[in-house]
């Protein structure tokens, strides 16, 4: 692996590698890409294990009040994912809008040593925070998927998600280690986290060069895409399909927060620790990306999609069923992160023309992300209304089935 990759580099190496032979080596763009999610990730992260905690016990949120925040964390992105790969498409400029938004994300960090301890205004940063992520996130993936050759798009970007992992692995201890030297202080962890994020557009600017796409390919019609071209993408039946059954899946997705919450419950374990939760979950993706992503460049992608969603109903029903494992749910959950968050845009990027990759990419997360938004409101609902227990299992029941229907139609002819 290489940090000081550009376009020409990228390219060579691609042409340079026969058909058929195992690529060792990881193009530069991808591994800059890496970098930066890693330093980004360890910002977000740093809030992200301290908020549940902080809303619902220091707060007093009830699980619906949580949801509804929850759910505007996970759905604030949807809209402006749309036009974030619309922009990048568009401007042919995707380092310069993923830029934006993760400029966004760090700004939106010091919203909350202003928002105290408002709900409203910490929902606000939230959605702040969470638009930035919306707008980078289809223009780096499409980054990703432009500088990796097709038959090996799931190791890049198993290898970018392993590095994000990595983040996402340390700002929990951060967190941790700053509340702890701050003498339990949250205001440190956001200016913290403000500092880490600065540092990450930096890498962006430093690190990643300014590519627009592997070989020029013209919109058929257009000059430049338009939102009429973006939408037109779901014609095609494959990636149609796709997108339907990512957001039905999403649908009936237990949030991370609500999992960890269930089971801080079940177990009764110490507030305190509560922030490192996560990294069973993160210590077990960063494991498996890699390697899962590979598999999935062989045995279909869209194989290793369903079998982490499998994961994930055995996760819940650890936490929830009568046969609990607090350490084999967490394990099993980072297995469901390791086999979607990267396998998923792998699986469709070659559907999509290179033209338009960011466009489409952002069509496929925003369907998600809906789907995911209503997940967190209707759980903290039902949770308020029934309790924890029989919430998630009722989700997790209907997830199950889903799951089962998504690998019975096959949805992706094209991608194995």
């Amino acid at each position: 692996m290489y940090l000081a990759g550009t376009r020409a580099a990228d390219q060579a190496e691609a042409r340079a590698t026969p058909a058929g032979t195992v690529i060792r080596r990881v193009p530069g763009t991808v591994v800059a890409l890496g970098v930066v999610s890693l330093v980004t990730d360890i910002s977000s992260e740093m809030v992200t294990a301290i908020l549940p905690l902080y809303l619902v016990f220091g707060l007093g949120l009830n699980p619906l009040q949580f949801g509804l925040l929850d759910g505007l964390y996970a759905g604030a992105t949807a809209v402006l994912r749309l036009v974030g790969g619309h922009v990048a498409d568009r401007w042919q400029r995707l380092k310069a809008v993923a830029g934006i938004g993760y400029g966004v994300s760090a700004v939106a960090k010091l919203g909350f040593l202003a928002a105290g301890s408002s709900v409203p205004a910490i929902g606000a940063v939230l959605a702040i925070d969470r638009a930035g992520k919306g707008v980078r996130t289809a223009p780096r993936d499409a980054l990703i998927s432009l500088s990796s050759p097709p038959e090996t798009m799931g190791r890049s970007f198993g290898v970018h998600r392993a590095m994000d992992t990595v983040g996402a692995f340390l700002g929990p201890l951060a967190a941790t280690a700053v509340l702890w030297a701050a003498l339990g202080d949250y205001d440190a962890v956001f200016v913290t986290s403000f500092s880490l994020a600065t540092c990450a557009v930096l890498l962006l600017v430093v690190l990643v060069p300014n590519r627009t796409r592997l070989a020029a390919e013209p919109v058929p019609g257009k000059a430049k895409p338009s939102y009429r071209a973006m939408l037109g993408l779901l014609r095609e039946a494959s990636f149609r399909r796709c997108c339907i059954w990512a957001a039905a899946l999403g649908l009936f997705t237990v949030t991370d927060s609500f999992l960890y919450l269930a089971l801080q419950r079940r177990w009764d374990i110490d507030g305190r620790l509560f922030p490192l939760l996560p990294l069973g979950t993160t210590g077990v993706f960063l494991l498996l990306a890699i390697p899962l992503g590979r598999l999935g460049d062989r045995v279909g992608r869209w194989k290793i999609f369903i079998a982490g969603h499998l994961a994930l109903v055995v996760a819940v029903l650890l936490v929830c069923g009568p046969i609990g494992n607090w350490w084999l749910a967490l394990a099993l959950h980072g297995a469901f992160y390791a086999a979607t968050d990267g396998v998923l845009p792998a699986a469709a990027g070659p559907m999509l023309p290179e033209g338009l990759r960011a466009s489409g990419l952002a069509v496929l997360q925003t369907g998600q992300a809906l789907a995911r938004m209503v997940s967190a409101v209707t759980v903290g609902l039902l949770w308020t209304l029934w309790d924890v227990r029989p919430a998630l299992l009722l989700f997790t029941a209907a997830l199950l089935m889903v799951t089962v229907a998504a690998a019975v139609v096959r949805p992706l002819e094209a991608t194995r």
